[in-house]
């Protein structure tokens, strides 16, 4: 889905050293509808998030991606959770490699019952696991920038999109 947020600006990403297409061509550029699909359709993703010393710290979740916008859940006690209440920036990633989507974002809890209805219809429809009596926090994280490379194609197609 891409309602509930404006579609992203793509631009080829500055990847000096890489082959990567002339940054100030759009040719080849990935559409956002390619992201979209890897950020929906994957099963397992991976978080990072930052420590309180600065070292990375990263998982792997489920989660549904809504309107432009990734959701997961956590216990509240879980390292993810607290390193989110310290610093919310993260980045999330689908579990492919090979067709890359690396979301940098901002992290925050869900407490609009309204959207933790939605949340948790896509979850179950997802999954087929129900969220709806769990007393954990929903988290989203809002993408700020988000990068797609494919593996056999990056010099022509890498895209940066950026909200």
């Amino acid at each position: 889905m891409t309602r509930g947020r404006k579609t992203p600006q793509a631009s080829r990403p500055q990847m000096p050293g890489y082959g990567i297409k002339d940054a100030k061509s759009g040719d080849g550029l990935l559409k956002w509808n390619w992201a979209v699909d890897r950020l929906t359709n994957a099963r397992n993703y991976f978080l990072t998030t930052v420590r309180s010393n600065g070292r990375p710290h990263m998982m792997p979740i489920w989660g549904v991606w809504i309107d432009n916008a990734f959701y997961f859940s956590t216990g509240r006690t879980s390292v993810k959770a607290r390193n989110l209440e310290r610093n919310p920036n993260c980045v999330l990633c689908p579990g492919d490699a090979d067709e890359a989507v690396i979301a940098e974002g901002v992290a925050s809890k869900i407490t609009n019952k309204t959207i933790l209805k939605k949340f948790n219809a896509v979850y179950l429809k997802k999954y087929d696991y129900d969220l709806s009596t769990m007393t954990e926090p929903i988290y989203v994280v809002r993408p700020r920038v988000v990068f797609g490379q494919i593996e056999k194609t990056y010099p022509e197609s890498a895209t940066r999109w950026t909200f």
